[in-house]
């Protein structure tokens, strides 16, 4: 471009994007005024919040004194359902598999995962859909989630399950029910949810039986009938309201609470949902952790943390600030295969890459994993993928032992809030630990 009165050449600006009309977004407006219906898919929240990452440990020098790794014990036992329960079940390590139905993922991912969770010593859950055979024949522990749907749920397989989870919210879509679209109800998940072949199926958003917390303690007690008091009950929210729906659940009776923050995955919800509704994982725990002091039952009734959990580490920064046992659930499913790069080819073919496909609702996964397709299922093998998992869960096992033992503690649960500091303002809020390199608890005071 020339300056018309003295003919030099002026230099032109680099083209800016919007920060708020980006790529991402201008897309999605371009998608949604070409389709008229919002855009579903599967997976977790996208977007960066604060999170583990955000957090340090502050390792044993002179004023702490570690422990010898290769001489000194770090125990990762942990018993859920100490409460009422008559059988508690007792867990190796303090990780757990959350909650994927039967339906969403494919009948040999869920044998991996009984699989892989029984070589590791610790449970896995059902998810929606009912109890497969596989599942529970290949798992040591399994939890048994009673969800508002009730699809294949039977007093038999509540008798048959080591727990029962009362699932009230999804960290995903707390207030919102799941779906689980028609190209994946076979004819076989059909039998087992009571169902059309082939008809997308939404389940419900609460249960249809009761409608508050004292309508919830008479359900726990009827399980509980059911059951002849032996199985731990679960009651699972979602990170919306953690401080009052923590101390609701306690109040009901519940053995455990699972707390499933806003990085926790899903098989299909609206994407709004994922990203727009709920709080992050690190908010969510420390007010969960609070009503439980309140009440006098914190370690009492035991907390599980699902939602982005991922290594080692943040299993042991979620130790420390108060939970009982981490979930993991997307990271499973990496563990078993999802999403490999060595499968990119096929991903590409699906409009999508390696690492970002989350379009689990159609049933295409190229690994098997997510799919009732015969054919895309066959390419799983459940023994070696429960390898997988189990060395997946091993490896964060130890990791978290090694911090624990760098911070001086024999068992993973001594590990507290006294020993981590925060990267960030935002995370030492809501982690309640101070801002690395100061004192400073961000609205408690201090330099």
């Amino acid at each position: 471009m020339k300056d018309g009165t003295k003919g030099t050449q002026i230099p032109q600006t680099t083209p800016r994007q919007s920060w708020t009309f980006s790529n991402e977004m201008n897309s999605e407006i371009r998608r949604a005024a070409a389709t008229g219906i919002y855009d579903i898919r599967g997976g977790g929240s996208k977007r960066r919040v604060p999170h583990f990452d955000d957090l340090l440990f502050l390792g044993a020098s002179i004023s702490r004194y570690p422990l010898e790794g290769y001489r000194e014990r770090c125990d990762t036992k942990v018993v859920l359902g100490t409460r009422f329960a008559k059988k508690p079940i007792e867990l190796d390590i303090p990780i757990t598999i959350a909650g994927m139905s039967f339906g969403s993922l494919s009948g040999p991912a869920k044998e991996a995962l009984g699989r892989g969770a029984t070589l590791a010593g610790t449970s896995t859950t059902t998810g929606d859909g009912g109890m497969t055979e596989e599942e529970r024949g290949h798992s040591n522990k399994l939890v048994y989630q009673y969800l508002p749907s009730r699809y294949g749920m039977n007093p038999d397989d509540l008798r048959r399950a080591d727990a029962i989870e009362v699932v009230v919210g999804q960290g995903a879509k707390p207030g919102g029910g799941g779906m689980l679209l028609g190209q994946k109800i076979s004819d076989r998940v059909a039998k087992m949810r009571n169902l059309p072949k082939g008809i997308d199926q939404r389940s419900a958003c609460r249960h249809p039986d009761w409608t508050g917390p004292d309508d919830l303690e008479i359900k726990i007690l009827e399980l509980r009938e059911i059951t002849n008091w032996e199985k731990p009950i679960y009651v699972k929210i979602g990170g919306a309201r953690p401080y009052y729906d923590t101390t609701l659940a306690v109040k009901a009776g519940a053995d455990v609470v699972v707390l499933d923050g806003m990085q926790g995955g899903t098989a299909a919800t609206q994407d709004v949902f994922i990203e727009h509704v709920g709080q992050p994982t690190l908010a969510c725990l420390p007010q969960a952790v609070k009503a439980l002091q309140d009440l006098g039952m914190h370690r009492k009734v035991q907390l599980i943390i699902s939602g982005g959990i991922r290594s080692g580490a943040d299993v042991a920064k979620a130790l420390a600030l108060g939970a009982d046992v981490a979930s993991v659930g997307t990271a499973a499913l990496i563990a078993l295969g999802d999403n490999d790069p060595h499968l990119e080819e096929e991903y590409r073919a699906l409009g999508t890459t390696a690492g970002a496909y989350d379009d689990w609702h159609e049933g295409k996964c190229p690994a098997g994993i997510t799919t009732q397709d015969p054919e895309l299922m066959a390419r799983l093998d459940p023994l070696a993928a429960g390898r997988r998992l189990a060395n997946y869960l091993k490896v964060m096992t130890l990791e978290a032992q090694t911090i624990a033992r760098a911070c001086g503690k024999n068992h993973v649960h001594n590990l507290e809030p006294e020993d981590l500091c925060a990267l960030t303002i935002e995370a030492a809020a809501m982690a309640g630990v101070p801002l690395t390199g100061t004192s400073w608890i961000p609205g408690r005071g201090g330099f």
